[in-house]
């Protein structure tokens, strides 16, 4: 696979893995006792961190995709060797 096939594979790990982390360590505005905004939802978040969440799943992201490249280059393993629904082949595809 060439570097666009491996940068658009990152992307989609890194938006899965984006909505994974969001819930981490996020506190209502009710829970941490601060003054509600007028218009908000007493559950938005107060503080949600998100510099350090972006950061967080680009590491995270990088480390899956380096796994998912390992698992593809050099154990052998191919779309073929994963086991598919009945009806659903490689030839149907042609």
């Amino acid at each position: 696979m060439g570097f666009v096939s491996w940068l658009a594979i990152y992307f989609i790990i890194w938006w899965v893995v984006l909505f994974a982390v969001l819930p981490f360590g996020v506190r209502s505005q009710e829970e941490a006792g601060d003054r509600i905004e007028p218009g908000s939802m007493p559950g938005a978040p107060s503080r949600p961190l998100m510099l350090r969440k972006v950061f967080a799943t680009t590491v995270v992201a990088a480390v899956v995709t380096a796994a998912v490249y390992w698992v593809i280059t050099y154990s052998g393993l191919t779309l073929d060797d994963i086991p598919m629904p009945v009806g659903f082949t490689s030839e149907s595809y042609s």
